[in-house]
């Protein structure tokens, strides 16, 4: 019998000084099966960073035509394609054919500088991908809980990711 997806609620109220972006959120996000905490995590913080009205998660792990985020026009056009770690260049390369702009975020500082060395050079020329790595500071993994209710304040390019007792930095790096 396959194991199931499990379901995780987070309530966002983010005040994004840096683009004047203020709004409330109220999502469901799915766990894959094989997905950590950490990557589920990382996923709210891709979504806190480009949020919108129209920006949705996508199947992400499980579709592999299909990014961990994206937002689309109301032709169905890709208007941003967003995926979390290191995606191989077939991957990109689609990506950056299929959609306007493309940001691929890392967080795993040791593998992600890695990975980043050896693409460098065919990556660069996507003139719309974007290429960050998340420097996290503090216990992301301790917010993913069930039920997630978290102030994001972005301002200076930081975010601060506040629950009721916990609270972590992160940091945009553009390679």
């Amino acid at each position: 019998m396959a194991v199931k997806a499990t379901i995780y609620k987070a309530l966002l109220n983010i005040a994004n000084m840096d683009s004047h972006y203020y709004a409330e959120h109220n999502l469901t996000l799915a766990k894959h099966p094989s997905e950590n905490d950490l990557r589920l995590m990382v996923r709210l913080i891709a979504f806190i960073l480009n949020a919108d009205e129209t920006l949705q998660f996508c199947k992400g792990i499980s579709q592999d035509d299909e990014p961990d985020l994206w937002k689309k026009a109301l032709d169905g056009e890709i208007t941003l394609w967003i995926d979390l770690g290191q995606p191989d260049e077939k991957r990109i390369r689609k990506a950056c054919g299929r959609s306007q702009k493309v940001i691929i975020y890392t967080y795993q500082e040791g593998s992600a500088s890695a990975w980043w060395k050896s693409m460098e050079n065919s990556l660069k020329r996507f003139k719309n991908l974007s290429v960050i790595h998340l420097d996290i500071q503090g216990e992301i993994e301790a917010f993913a809980e069930r039920t997630i209710s978290l102030q994001c304040n972005i301002s200076d390019g930081e975010l601060h990711m506040i629950s009721d007792e916990k609270s972590v930095v992160i940091r945009e790096e553009k390679y």
